[in-house]
């Protein structure tokens, strides 16, 4: 979690550099694919960095809720322990750095709701891209450097970081229905469940991590926006 919020973090001054920099330069703003009324870049900027914000506040939100202690034992009732088994959990979360709490181990929403916040960065990621992909396409908006070349076409320089952005995002939207899945969790420990959150949410976390660091790059190569 540290290490995305730190790429979280990133992303947000990039783009702050780029509104600082063509923040005052023109756009025509474009509602339904179709030109709608001019607008400055710091707009369309604004649109990829507020919500960049807003998944930084819940990550902090969220870490409270997340990163807590499981330990129950057998069937989540510390019953070896007895009656010093909630001073063991307290001590053990203590030496870990987690918070403490009652065990969870059925009870898998807090992990269903950090898989929701990694699908949420790497939507937004994902609007980035898609905007860039398609300014690039229009040809005299935006100016990124180190495309992606064409074997074909030497002329052409591909936004590919852009389409990657956009394939990661609807990657991790699609995992997210899984991790949902796993909510289902019968009685006091499924197995099932219990795999299948260990085949999607490292996935995800990885996709996420892969975006951050790929929007990054893409801030750092454009070179100018707008006119």
């Amino acid at each position: 979690m540290e290490h995305i919020g730190l790429l979280l973090s990133e992303n947000i001054l990039r783009l702050a550099n780029l509104e600082q920099e063509f923040g005052g330069r023109v756009l025509m703003a474009m509602t339904r694919m179709q030109p709608a009324i001019p607008i400055t870049v710091g707009d369309r900027v604004a649109a990829w960095r507020a919500p960049l914000e807003r998944h930084q506040q819940r990550l902090k939100e969220q870490s409270g809720r997340l990163l807590v202690v499981q330990l129950g034992g057998a069937a989540g009732t510390l019953e070896k322990l007895g009656d010093k088994g909630v001073a063991v959990r307290a001590a053990l979360a203590a030496k870990l750095g987690l918070g403490d709490g009652p065990q969870w181990h059925s009870q898998r929403d807090g992990l269903a709701e950090f898989a929701g916040w990694l699908s949420l960065v790497t939507g937004s990621l994902g609007k980035f891209g898609q905007d860039v992909a398609l300014m690039a396409q229009m040809g005299t908006d935006i100016k990124v450097s180190d495309g992606g070349g064409s074997s074909a076409m030497p002329h052409k320089q591909n936004p590919v970081k852009a389409e990657a952005l956009v394939a990661l995002a609807r990657f991790n939207a699609v995992q997210l229905s899984g991790m949902h899945q796993a909510l289902v969790h019968e009685q006091e420990r499924s197995g099932a469940a219990w795999m299948l959150e260990w085949l999607i949410l490292p996935q995800m976390a990885v996709a996420t991590a892969a975006a951050l660091r790929l929007a990054a790059e893409l801030a750092a190569q454009i070179e100018s926006l707008g006119h």
